[in-house]
């Protein structure tokens, strides 16, 4: 086909209507052939968009056919190849006059879009998507339209791991999210938050959001188990305090955990049974790689651990079968710190009081750094206690018996209670008359059981001195 002499018969006519017709006919000739190449396509573009062959009016027209052709599938661009080479070119022509022809840009760019998202091509199609302009002046866009993008440039950007711009796009959307009635459009906003906050390491927040997606009725089974297994992985790897302690309870509570792989890891953690490498290895597989991203001490964690190591190397230690000297300082990854965390709060409701060394031998850190993980979280709030650096022992307030589930499992008790105990000055005379009375409890149900039974009438007399 002749392009130019076709052009010039077309702009050569007169009335508005036949000519009108007549560039309506020549485009549908275009598309129409499977033999057209994509260039020939572009140039008609070009000629109507920027050599005003047509006039604005009509040139309008022409792209609004041309973006629906598209759409719905013609001979020319029945290869997927050839039809993103024309929407590109199509683009690059309407870009010097996009504020006239911004709607159809825009359509242009979503066909694109889903072009590469078909090809999993998912930072391409996100970048095509940000290039679209929603506030030119010459149309309005309703905010549930702008949200809907927004939803799926994040959607793209976390397909290729982009947290950070996918953050950005998320926070555009979440000021819009309440302009949409649209629940499909508002569960996938649900799912952004969430795996937003998986990514960007608040994973005790996104095992709230992923549970309760798991509840969601419109969402197929397969899609509810999977998030429910997030949320289950989220709350393992959410730092170690009473927000974990809930989230784990409700999680441990739901039936349905019982058939995720991570039911074992969930329930000793519920459970503040102490985790081994061994029991955490079989987790460690199944984590995504955002999840097992490398941490670095911070230079308060790092000058605290250099100054416990430097008194260590004071300290004599009388141990003829002392293992091999454990040299690690701190925790690698997030599993790794979520893990240590969790077994020193375990600890916490196991021992009364552990020195330096022991807690670092049970944690497999240098005493330094376990003395420095067991002050930030009591800085924190996260474990309660107190340190004696002379001594060099942590002291731990509190038992698993005096917790409610509320703000107390996980460390945190009464603050009114703890002003109480230190204006007494009786705390620590308490806790040890508890503990007296439970063996002297324990001890009589014992005798008791035993008397039931039979089994001391056949015991011989108690030899006196």
């Amino acid at each position: 086909m002749d392009l130019p002499s076709r052009l010039t018969q077309l702009s050569s006519i007169s009335a508005q209507r036949d000519k009108a017709t007549a560039c309506t006919a020549l485009l549908t000739e275009l598309l129409s052939s499977a033999s057209t190449p994509p260039g020939i396509i572009v140039d008609f573009v070009d000629a109507i968009v920027n050599q005003d062959t047509v006039g604005q009016v009509i040139a309008r027209q022409a792209l609004g056919e041309l973006v629906k052709r598209l759409a719905e599938g013609c001979p020319a661009t029945a290869d997927r190849e050839k039809k993103k080479e024309l929407i590109q070119g199509a683009l690059e022509k309407i870009q010097s006059r996009l504020v006239t022809f911004d709607e159809y840009a825009s359509q242009l760019r979503e066909q694109l879009a889903t072009l590469f998202e078909a090809e999993e091509e998912w930072s391409d199609a996100a970048r095509v998507l940000m290039g679209m302009t929603f506030d030119s002046g010459t149309r309005v866009i309703a905010d549930e339209d702008k949200l809907r993008i927004y939803i799926r440039i994040v959607r793209l950007l976390l397909e290729d791991e982009d947290s950070v711009q996918a953050e950005t796009y998320y926070n555009r959307a979440a000021l819009l999210s309440n302009a949409t009635q649209d629940r499909e459009l508002q569960l996938q906003f649900k799912l952004c938050q969430a795996r937003i906050f998986d990514y960007s390491r608040r994973f005790a927040e996104a095992a709230s959001r992923y549970h309760e997606l798991s509840w969601i009725g419109e969402l197929d089974e397969e899609d509810r188990m999977q998030c429910l297994s997030a949320a289950v992985t989220c709350a393992v790897l959410a730092p170690a305090g009473p927000q974990r302690s809930r989230i784990l309870a409700s999680l441990y509570r739901d039936d349905r955990t019982q058939d995720l792989p991570s039911h074992t890891i969930l329930s000793k953690m519920f459970l503040d049974h102490i985790l081994r490498p061994s029991e955490v290895a079989g987790f460690e597989a199944t984590l995504k790689s955002h999840q097992l991203a490398k941490i670095a001490q911070s230079s308060s964690d790092k000058a605290s651990t250099a100054a416990a190591a430097a008194r260590d190397e004071d300290v004599e230690i009388q141990d003829a079968d002392a293992e091999p000297v454990i040299t690690r300082t701190g925790p690698t990854t997030v599993l790794d710190r979520a893990v240590l965390e969790h077994n020193l709060l375990s600890a916490s409701l196991l021992y009364n009081n552990i020195t330096f060394a022991g807690l670092g031998s049970l944690l497999s850190l240098t005493p330094g750094a376990a003395e420095t993980m067991a002050r930030r979280m009591i800085e924190q709030g996260r474990l309660r206690g107190w340190i004696d650096q002379v001594e060099r022992v942590v002291y731990f307030e509190g038992g698993k018996e005096e917790e409610d589930g509320q703000g107390k499992v996980g460390g945190l008790g009464e603050v009114a209670e703890k002003k109480e105990e230190e204006n007494l000055g009786g705390g620590r005379t308490r806790v040890w008359d508890r503990q007296i009375r439970q063996t002297a409890a324990s001890v009589e149900l014992i005798v008791q059981r035993l008397t039931d039974k039979g089994l001391l009438s056949n015991l011989p007399p108690l030899l006196h001195a």
